[in-house]
């Protein structure tokens, strides 16, 4: 057995639900809009490579073999795309998602605006 992530997620609601996804982008894919997930996220990347990047975090990519987790709630997921150009990538992601809540919600440009202050510096910012 190798542990390959070793996280401790927010408390868990009563009535949440689990979700894993497979998630596959072509090459140079931007991924999903900057988005929030209602619980937490736990990924592992398949193929390829991911760029990812949480409110407060440096940009980071993630490759082949790697994990990620994110503790959902406010915190906005800006990047979870495709790291490179010419190579697909896949990973899978289980999700904890709050009762009654969609376990993506988009963010829109005025939040974003608002919580600008919140990203980390970017790479070549």
């Amino acid at each position: 057995m190798t542990v390959l992530q070793d996280a401790e997620p927010p408390h868990i609601p009563e009535g949440a639900s689990g979700m894993t996804i497979l998630v596959q982008w072509p090459p140079g894919d931007p991924g999903t809009p900057p988005h929030r997930h209602s619980g937490p996220a736990f990924g592992y990347v398949l193929e390829g490579e991911v760029r990812f990047e949480l409110e407060g975090e440096p940009e980071r990519v993630v490759k082949a073999g790697e994990t990620f987790w994110e503790p959902g709630g406010d915190v906005i997921h800006y990047q979870d795309g495709n790291a490179r150009a010419d190579a697909p990538c896949r990973f899978v992601v289980t999700m904890l998602c709050a009762p009654g809540t969609p376990m993506l919600t988009l963010v829109d440009e005025e939040e974003l605006a608002r919580r600008a202050h919140l990203r980390a510096p970017r790479p070549g910012d």
